[in-house]
């Protein structure tokens, strides 16, 4: 039993998705083992991420701080958290201020984010994060807040003979994703019969298209569309017909029905008042942040 001061009461009343007033004190029952009371207890949401994905998260240049100076793993630099901006970042302190707590965003490379979330290392996976079956078998996920596809960077040589992932599915295409996405998992399932080659980042493998070194990248419809539009140049086409459906979540450790519930009436809120498009209009819709990242 856990005795809940009443600035924090609201939080809770948000995870039972019931209508109550504050009061001075109140005893709600948490799981010992419960995110949430950590959380509580730290008065800090430490939110799994990994810089780059655009426009989920994202290194902020007027900090001061160049990508290739950033490690992933790192939280600070110079005694101050890195500045991240993005759709995932602006969410991240909704939540933390929905919870009364401070938003700490740690940088982790993308196919040890699940082993670090189990860890213990962060609370909760942002980070656009596709839902599958093998996925569920290590984490659970909140209700997706949206839908996305693989869709395809192709360079403009090929755009005679390539006008679908189909097209690609030969040995003489070399084909580009990251390790650990479905943007991998789509290629390697697909059109297996291409040259595949992972990059450890978006940005690179798309460069690497955008430089001719590579036939094409597959990846994630919203990071797409993003480079698509920062680069205009006119070595690209972008075929930008998703070819696969995939729900985007949240993602916490397994077995924690009170972080999963207070999540899930979070999206709720956001949705009803207007936050969550507020967000996505911001960071899908509008091109006035891409002058401010790297």
């Amino acid at each position: 039993m856990l005795k809940i001061p009443a600035k924090i009461f609201l939080v809770f009343a948000i995870a039972l998705g019931c209508q109550v007033s504050p009061v001075q004190g109140v005893d709600i029952e948490l799981a010992q083992d419960s995110t949430l009371e950590g959380i509580l207890q730290r008065g800090r949401l430490r939110i799994g991420i990994e810089a780059g994905y655009l426009p989920f998260e994202m290194i902020d240049k007027r900090g001061g701080l160049r990508q290739r100076e950033l490690r992933h793993g790192d939280v600070r630099r110079k005694g101050r958290q890195v500045p991240f901006i993005g759709f995932d970042i602006d969410m991240g302190i909704a939540m933390a201020r929905a919870l009364g707590v401070k938003p700490i965003f740690v940088d982790t490379r993308w196919p040890s984010i699940i082993p670090a979330l189990n860890l213990g290392r962060f609370d909760i996976i942002f980070g656009g994060m596709s839902v599958t079956e093998k996925r569920k078998q290590q984490v659970n996920f909140a209700k997706p807040f949206m839908t996305v596809g693989q869709t395809i960077l192709l360079n403009k040589r090929h755009q005679a003979l390539v006008k679908s992932y189909q097209d690609l599915n030969d040995p003489k295409y070399t084909v580009v994703s990251k390790p650990a996405t479905t943007g991998e998992a789509a290629v390697r399932e697909m059109i297996p019969n291409c040259t595949y080659k992972p990059f450890d980042t978006e940005m690179e493998g798309a460069m690497q298209v955008l430089k001719g070194k590579a036939d094409a990248f597959v990846y994630d419809l919203p990071f797409n569309a993003v480079f698509m539009a920062l680069h205009k140049a006119d070595q690209l086409v972008f075929l930008d017909k998703p070819f696969t459906t995939e729900p985007i979540a949240w993602a916490i450790r397994k077995n924690d029905p009170d972080f999963l519930k207070f999540l899930n009436n979070f999206l709720d809120e956001i949705k009803k008042d207007g936050r969550f498009d507020r967000m996505y209009d911001k960071w899908f819709k509008s091109t006035g942040w891409f002058k401010h990242v790297r």
